[in-house]
């Protein structure tokens, strides 16, 4: 069925919407101008041809991953905008975050209006831009805020690489208050983590290989939480791995600091122990890296107490020859856009630490609101929907992804929850692993 229909409705699925009180099978019938016309049980419209039967899925306001790498521009090799936004759609996402570390650097309004409208003329998952915080992301002068802010951007970030200079993070957080806009923080001390390649801990000991602290995280975001207290700005703490890191996080929010974190579920899942099972595969090499079981644990227990925020994937697609070296010489990062529902449902929902509605708070809600993204099933808002086969069982094929980047540790795996349909401002763009133009 092709995705120009107009008039359709959504029928007999479990929708899950805490925001506007939505909990249960009901109809939701989508207008000729892609907006929501109607919630509600037994629907009935005479004139409606187009008619999608969800029995047995789960409907959810559109999810939103705040934390991808799309690599254009500049490395296309990687990843395009165009086979990010794909995966994006597979994964059943209606919309990415995505991070300015391309090549050149999304520092000012020319790569902004780059990467808008293009991303604008494929019209599949919705893009927002972050900006960098500084010039070329090298911390040393703050980058064009205000002219990015003109053109779109949610938030700002060097993510990749950790903003050093302690009054450069001052002046940032000063500056984008103006403009009501969040940094996002790639917490990491490089002075610690140096060389470092995996953490640090019995397994980095055991397999030779040079360790990165928990410290190397906690540090920085202590700094973070002081000065954005001090400047009564918006923070969030990217790809939190560490308990010393949500100790401070959690601390601050009971002051009243305006912070938000962001779990990935690799962190929530794997251990570095996952080094030596997968033979020192560099698809388990990421930053921060995977940490010890006890670190796991805290965030499987930060997560069901509801303290973390936000689940995202920090999807960093690499080629194959980027990861065909020694594990020393690889680069950081691991695909996750396609495999990040089923883990969720996998590890979260089926084993009872978080509900339906805490998935569709943390997946869809909670970044919609933190990042000032326009949505939520409700009457005369664009039909912006995530729908989930939840007892769906599927095994992770790394050469099914739409993504460039194969480089994930889940390759074989066995998931429960599979994305069936993801609906983009009012067009049903995926159904069942298929994109729809």
């Amino acid at each position: 069925m092709c995705s120009n229909i107009k008039m359709y409705l959504l029928k007999n699925g479990f929708v899950v919407d805490p925001e506007n009180n939505l909990y249960g099978k009901m109809d939701i019938l989508v207008g000729d101008d892609q907006k929501i016309l109607e919630i509600g049980l037994n629907i009935e419209k005479g004139e409606i041809k187009n008619i999608y039967d969800l029995d047995n899925k789960v409907v959810f306001p559109g999810f939103i991953d705040m934390h991808v790498h799309l690599r254009e521009p500049g490395r296309e090799d990687k990843e395009t905008i165009e086979t990010g936004l794909k995966a994006a759609l597979a994964g059943g996402f209606v919309g990415v975050g995505a991070m300015p570390n391309t090549n050149p650097v999304c520092d000012n309004r020319v790569i902004v209006d780059f990467v808008t409208s293009t991303a604008n003329k494929l019209q599949l998952a919705n893009l927002h831009v972050i900006g960098a915080a500084s010039k070329a992301e090298k911390g040393e002068e703050l980058a064009c805020i205000g002219e990015m802010y003109e053109g779109g951007i949610c938030a700002v970030s060097d993510d990749g690489l950790p903003i050093t200079n302690s009054l450069l993070m001052r002046r940032i957080f000063e500056y984008i208050r103006k403009f009501d806009l969040t940094f996002i923080s790639h917490s990491e001390d490089e002075f610690l983590s140096r060389d470092g390649v995996m953490n640090e801990g019995e397994y980095s000991i055991k397999l030779g290989m040079k360790g990165i602290p928990d410290e190397t995280e906690s540090i920085m975001v202590g700094r973070d939480i002081l000065l954005c207290e001090m400047t009564k700005s918006k923070l969030h703490i990217a790809h939190v791995s560490t308990e010393g890191s949500m100790i401070l996080i959690e601390g601050a929010k009971s002051r009243g600091v305006d912070v938000t974190v962001e779990v990935t579920p690799h962190h929530f899942i794997l251990t570095d122990e996952e080094v030596e099972k997968q033979s020192y595969s560099t698809n388990t090499k990421v930053n921060p890296p995977l940490r010890s079981a006890k670190n796991r644990d805290k965030m499987l227990e930060y997560i069901k107490r509801g303290v973390i925020d936000m689940i995202v994937t920090d999807h960093a697609p690499h080629t194959k020859v980027d990861k065909s070296v020694e594990y020393d010489r690889a680069p950081f990062g691991m695909t996750g856009l396609e495999t990040s529902v089923g883990l969720v449902v996998t590890y979260l929902i089926k084993k009872g630490v978080i509900d339906l509605n805490r998935m569709a708070e943390m997946m869809s809600i909670n970044p919609r609101k933190r990042f000032k993204i326009d949505g939520g099933l409700k009457i005369g808002k664009l039909a912006n929907i995530s729908i989930v086969d939840m007892d769906k069982e599927w095994i992770v094929e790394k050469e099914n992804f739409y993504s460039k980047g194969k480089n994930t540790p889940f390759q074989g795996m066995k998931l429960v929850g599979k994305p069936y349909m993801t609906i983009v401002n009012g067009f049903v763009r995926m159904q069942d692993g298929n994109i729809i133009k």
